[in-house]
C-alpha cells in the first residue's frame, strides 16, 4: 500500500542539538502567492508543490496556499499527490508523471488524483480504466510543443482531440504544455511554443489550458490562458528581479551552528586536501555539509573540483560576509571569520541563505540553480515556521 510522504513539520531535529536551522516564513509565501495570482488574473493560479513542496514540506506549504484560496496543485509522483490529498480534501491534484500501468490508474481513482497523460499509451491505460469503472474520470493532456521531454507530439494531441470529440471516452479537464526557455524572456522558442500550443488549444474547445510556469507568469496574458503554474516563484526563486511585481519575499532562511573556533597561521593547510591559508586566520567550523544539501561545489575559490575552479561559497555573520575555506565536507564546513573580530562564539549561527544571502547567490556560487539548492536541503536541520 502506498503511504503519504512523512510530514516535515514537527519532525526536525531538536533545536538545542541541531547543526543548523531552516526557517520557513509562511507570511512571505502567502505574499508571493497573492502577487502571482494578481499577475495571473483572470487566470487561476495553481501551486506546484512537487518534491515535497520544493523540499520545504507539504504539511507546511499546502495548508498555507489553501488559506490563500489555492485549490489546484501539481505534483510529480502519485505518492506526492496522495500526501497533498491528506491536507487538501477538495482540491484538484494533477500528477505530472503520467501512468505506468493499469494498477496505477486504480490508485489515482482511489485518491481522486488527476493523471497528466503524456503519451498515447497513457491515453489507452486511462481509457481502459474508465471503461472498467463505468464512468469517465478527469484527466489532463500534456503536449510537447518544443521541449522534447514529456508529452504527446502536436500531431498526436490533434488526433486525440478529433477522436475524443467522437467517442467522448475521456473527460479532459486540462490541456497543458511546458516552456523550455522561460527563464530567457527573449528566447525565440517561447513564441514558437506559444504558437504551437494555440493550435492545440483550438482543437480542445471548452477545455482549460495552461502553459505558464513561474517565469512565464511575467510574460503577460498571452501566456496565461486559463491557469498558471508557478513553482519556484512561490519560494522567491525567480531568476529575475521581481520586486516591482511583489514576487520577491524571501521564504527560506538557512543557518549553520559554529561548533568550534580555531586560529591558524599563514601557509598552514585546512581540511581535506590541506588548502593553504593566505594569511593568519581565525576559522569557524560549522555543522553543515553536503549531507545537509550544502553543495561540495561551494568549496573555497582556491579549491579545484573536477578540474573546475569554484566561485567559492560564503556565509553571513555579525554583519559581514565570511568565505568558505577549503572543501565542503559531508558534515562540516570551515568559514574564515578573521574579519569579524572577537565577537564570534561557539553556537553562533552563520546565515547561509536568508535576508543577506539570496538563494540565487548560493546557486550561482555553486554553479547550479535555486531549484537544486532548495530541494537538496536535508533532514538534519531544526525546522522552524514563522508567520501566520
Amino acid at each position: 500500500m502506498t503511504t503519504p510522504l512523512r510530514p516535515s513539520f514537527g519532525t526536525g531535529t531538536d533545536q538545542r542539538i541541531a547543526g543548523g536551522e531552516l526557517i520557513i516564513d509562511i507570511d512571505a509565501l502567502k505574499a508571493n502567492y497573492r502577487a502571482l495570482a494578481r499577475l495571473s488574473a483572470p487566470a487561476v493560479t495553481a501551486g506546484v508543490v512537487k518534491a515535497n513542496a520544493y523540499g520545504l514540506g507539504l504539511d507546511v506549504i499546502v495548508p498555507a496556499l489553501l488559506s490563500e484560496g489555492c485549490q489546484r496543485f501539481f505534483v510529480a509522483m502519485p505518492d506526492e499527490g496522495i500526501a497533498v490529498r491528506s491536507y487538501a480534501p477538495d482540491a484538484a491534484i494533477f500528477v505530472l508523471s503520467g501512468l505506468y500501468r493499469r494498477e496505477v490508474a486504480d490508485l489515482y481513482a482511489q485518491h481522486r488524483l488527476t493523471p497528466v497523460l503524456n503519451s498515447p499509451r497513457d491515453v489507452s491505460i486511462w481509457e481502459a480504466h474508465c471503461g472498467a469503472i463505468g464512468h469517465r474520470a478527469p484527466c489532463a493532456v500534456h503536449v510537447d510543443t518544443g521541449m522534447n521531454r514529456l508529452g504527446m507530439t502536436v500531431a498526436e494531441a490533434l488526433s486525440l482531440a478529433e477522436e475524443n470529440s467522437l467517442t467522448q471516452a475521456l473527460d479532459i479537464a486540462l490541456v497543458m504544455s511546458h516552456l523550455a526557455c522561460a527563464d530567457q524572456a527573449d528566447h525565440p522558442l517561447n513564441a514558437q511554443q506559444l504558437q504551437s500550443f494555440q493550435q492545440v488549444r483550438a482543437a480542445f474547445p471548452g477545455v482549460e489550458s495552461s502553459l505558464a510556469n513561474s517565469a512565464a507568469v511575467l510574460f503577460g496574458k498571452d501566456f496565461h490562458h486559463e491557469m498558471t503554474r508557478p513553482g519556484i516563484a512561490l519560494y522567491a526563486g525567480l531568476p529575475v528581479d521581481t520586486s516591482d511585481q511583489g514576487v520577491h519575499a524571501p521564504v527560506v532562511t538557512v543557518t549553520a551552528r559554529v561548533v568550534q573556533l580555531r586560529t591558524a597561521s599563514a601557509g598552514v593547510g585546512v581540511g581535506y586536501g590541506a588548502t593553504p591559508l593566505a594569511r593568519d586566520s581565525r576559522l569557524a567550523v560549522a555543522a553543515i555539509g553536503y549531507a545537509d544539501g550544502y553543495p561540495r561545489a561551494l568549496s573555497s575559490a582556491d579549491v579545484h573540483l573536477r578540474g573546475v575552479r569554484a566561485a567559492g561559497g560564503f556565509g553571513f555573520l555579525h554583519g559581514r560576509r565570511v568565505p568558505v575555506i577549503g572543501r565542503v565536507t559531508m558534515d562540516l564546513t570551515i568559514f574564515d571569520v578573521t574579519d569579524v573580530g572577537a565577537d564570534v562564539q561557539p553556537n553562533d549561527q552563520i546565515e547561509l541563505i536568508g535576508p543577506n544571502i539570496s538563494i540565487h547567490d548560493v546557486a550561482a556560487a555553486a554553479g547550479t540553480i535555486p531549484y537544486e539548492i532548495l530541494t537538496s536541503l536535508g533532514s538534519r536541520f531544526h525546522r522552524r515556521i514563522v508567520g501566520a
